[in-house]
């Protein structure tokens, strides 16, 4: 299993000042491997039985991808030796950059979605340099990590790294509010599995905007609405920054400023989606959510309010977190489910703004969004998975209380591990 963790860091000024440098190189050939393939993008694309049958064909260059520019990185090294500074593996990497994004353009991921047509980074756009080599255990000396060509940085240690753990990369990472340094660590261990679920800690949730989710059972949770509250500090930043002389040292401090606001915003709303699929899964074993078009929905009047919201988010750290814990997340059919009706299954027509559930045929009277987490949590109840859950594998929950580093296993969303999403 693959998880990252993710600690500040507290770097000196040479180190600041060498990794800048760093950032600054890595931009440049970053833009030039792309420019490079680019160039005979254009210059080959066009098939040969597809030309004029007159026509002047130039000679044909090979195809740059991530060996043979990776091999062309001699040669920069000996136009601009300031590139020899930088570790090989770490430049290397800049390579493998270009090669995944410019795939993601021509073929798409492995879902099939494709990207848009790649953009060259702009002075201060490339943030991030990856150390692709695995950290060893005399690397990480209680506070401190040693990087190649570096030295050692002193790091938070908001969280211990779990025993067994092994460190496979380091990336360094500047953003507003300074630099953090993610480690991606591997666990080959195997957990202790159960064959079964309990089906009565099966529980639905209905999200929306009037509160942020309401589950089967009657517990609803207030959405907080993070953005919408710092709007008005918001707008006095934005309008300082429309207002600064483009390319001046005053215009960079008040986007900044900006930017260190709008990551404050994102770092409430992740927070609150952690600690509420926390509280969810410590009640369930099972929980059931819409299968919603988020982009889509996104793309409505209530745009604003469903980005605050931050569904997507709170959906993937809640599968992810049922995979880690060893519990199941599923997701259901999201059509009619506030219509019909939970007690008789009769569909009963309301319009959004009735917030209210009341059925001419069984007398059901409940709260609209509460009726559609109970349909939701009945859907699942009959979703393949629950029905032989002898083909799930899931541990015990009380991982979720042990301090200890939890225990894995289990499925994420759907019956087949479709929507299984490995670790955060």
């Amino acid at each position: 299993m693959r998880t990252a963790y993710q600690y500040r860091l507290r770097l000196t000024t040479s180190q600041q000042a060498t990794i800048d440098q760093w950032l600054e190189l890595a931009r440049r050939q970053y833009n030039y491997r792309l420019a490079e393939r680019f160039n005979w993008y254009e210059q080959n694309r066009c098939d040969i039985n597809a030309c004029p049958l007159i026509s002047h064909l130039p000679e044909l260059k090979d195809r740059p991808d991530f060996y043979s520019q990776k091999r062309d990185l001699v040669n920069s090294k000996k136009l601009f030796p300031e590139y020899k500074e930088l570790p090989s593996h770490t430049l290397q990497d800049v390579i493998a950059r270009v090669e995944k994004t410019f795939d993601r353009w021509l073929k798409g991921d492995s879902n099939g979605k494709r990207s848009g047509r790649p953009r060259f980074k702009a002075k201060g756009r490339y943030r991030s340099l990856t150390f692709p080599d695995p950290i060893k255990a005399h690397h990480l000396k209680g506070k401190f990590l040693h990087l190649p060509k570096i030295g050692d940085v002193k790091m938070v240690m908001h969280r211990r790294i779990p025993d067994g753990f092994k460190i496979k990369t380091a990336t360094v990472t500047c953003k507003s509010d300074g630099w953090y340094v993610s480690l991606s660590l591997e666990d080959s261990s195997v957990p202790i599995l159960k064959p079964d679920i309990n089906p009565d800690k099966c529980a639905g949730i209905d999200l929306g905007l009037k509160e942020f989710l309401t589950t089967s059972t009657g517990d609803v949770v207030a959405i907080p609405q993070h953005y919408r509250k710092a709007q008005k500090r918001l707008r006095v930043t934005q309008k300082r920054v429309s207002r600064r002389k483009k390319g001046s040292k005053r215009r960079a401090k008040a986007i900044h400023q900006l930017a260190k606001q709008h990551k404050k915003v994102a770092d409430k709303r992740k927070d609150f989606h952690f600690k509420t699929a926390g509280q969810l899964l410590a009640k369930h074993d099972v929980i059931a959510h819409e299968d919603l078009n988020i982009k889509g929905l996104a793309r409505t009047r209530l745009a604003k309010s469903m980005t605050d919201a931050g569904w997507g988010q709170f959906l993937q750290i809640l599968s992810v977190k049922a995979a880690n814990a060893g519990l199941l997340t599923i997701a259901v059919n999201p059509n009619g489910t506030s219509q019909d009706c939970s007690s008789c299954g009769v569909k009963v027509p309301k319009k959004l703004h009735v917030r209210w559930h009341d059925c001419p045929n069984c007398g059901c009277s409940l709260d609209r969004d509460h009726n559609a987490a109970i349909n939701i949590a009945k859907r699942a109840e009959g979703h393949p998975v629950l029905q032989s859950s002898g083909n799930v594998r899931v541990v015990y929950r009380e991982s979720l209380r042990s301090p200890r580093r939890p225990r894995r296993g289990g499925v994420g969303s759907m019956s087949l591990l479709s929507s299984y999403h490995p670790s955060r």
